[in-house]
């Protein structure tokens, strides 16, 4: 069914902006320029400032005052860009939001393909890459790796090469909303809150300008945070390598002390007491590092802290 045969829907565009200044005329004219061509449907741009350092923000008001089809909302500070998401999801208000990078590596122009899929019936409608731009070979084999390690941790699936960009239903916005948690990987709500789901490919582009804020360590850290949001798996891989080398210890103490009893044969002091307390305190440090994983997130979201703050926004809070 076309959209002409149906009442008239509003579809939102979420994009997180984090020192995005350079490429955000280059984002505005692309924008307008694809929302232009589609008047079948209301659109409504919420950009949402995660405390940039550059004028961003002045040119983000600027866009707004341009077109009032353009609205943002200015966080207080740098909350990183899933809280960014969590809240650009609280304040649009389409009948179905596409959640869209701000450097234009996820091309508007698939958004057409994404709503004719969405007016057949599917709830997340998400883009994966067949390839991925301007990306090294390492960087690309460890995402690839650390999704299948994923998916091999859990009995929820995960969506390789599966980023941020899609469609998603007003039903599957109010599943997200309801989602306060403050140790945030969304990548796995998506697919956690199920639905019907719906899978499209596209080449990624490279970046229309400016420089990509997202290095090795910030990549690490989400990877961490997907990991022990995910699942729990590295609590029981931690409590079997403990049982492992327990046993084996055992083991060892039986096969010396016998030895010993036995043969006679006196056991090598120095060397084999300090390869021992190194492999156990390793393994003692690896189990700690692990649980204090889990329990700092536990501790995050005991606070019961808001996750984000507003310094101001064009647009009300969606009820």
């Amino acid at each position: 069914m076309t959209p002409e045969n149906q009442t008239r829907k509003k579809v939102s565009v979420l994009i997180p902006c984090y020192n995005e200044h350079s490429v955000l005329p280059l984002l505005f004219a692309r924008m307008n320029e694809f929302m232009n061509s589609m008047p079948s449907y209301d659109w409504e741009v919420v950009m949402v400032n995660d405390g940039s350092s550059d004028d961003s923000m002045l040119q983000i008001a600027q866009m707004n005052i341009r077109d009032k089809r353009w609205q943002y909302v200015n966080l207080s500070r740098n909350f990183g860009k899933e809280i960014a998401m969590m809240a650009g999801l609280d304040y649009v208000s389409g009948d179905c939001v596409v959640i869209m990078d701000a450097d234009l590596q996820d091309p508007p122009e698939l958004i057409p393909e994404m709503l004719r899929f969405w007016q057949e019936g599917y709830d997340d409608v998400y883009a994966t890459r067949r390839s991925r731009g301007k990306e090294s070979w390492l960087r690309r084999r460890l995402s690839l790796s650390y999704y299948s390690l994923l998916q091999r941790t859990t009995r929820i699936p995960v969506l390789q090469n599966a980023g941020d960009f899609r469609l998603l239903d007003r039903i599957c916005i109010d599943a997200l909303r309801r989602m306060r948690e403050v140790q945030r990987y969304t990548k796995g709500l998506f697919t956690w809150i199920g639905f019907r789901k719906k899978e499209i490919t596209f080449d990624r582009a490279d970046r229309a300008a400016g420089q990509t804020h997202w290095n090795f360590w910030k990549l690490l850290a989400l990877a961490i945070e997907g990991i022990t949001s995910y699942t729990t798996i590295p609590l029981r891989i931690s409590t079997v390598i403990g049982f492992i080398t327990s046993f084996g210890a055992f083991i060892a103490t039986i096969y010396f002390l016998l030895k010993t009893w036995l043969l006679g044969d006196p056991v090598q002091g120095f060397p084999t007491l300090v390869i021992l307390i190194l492999f156990f305190s390793g393994v003692i440090l690896l189990s700690l590092g692990i649980m204090g994983e889990y329990i700092g997130r536990i501790f995050n979201e005991s606070k019961g802290r808001p996750a984000y703050f507003v310094q101001e926004a064009s647009l009300s809070l969606k009820s």
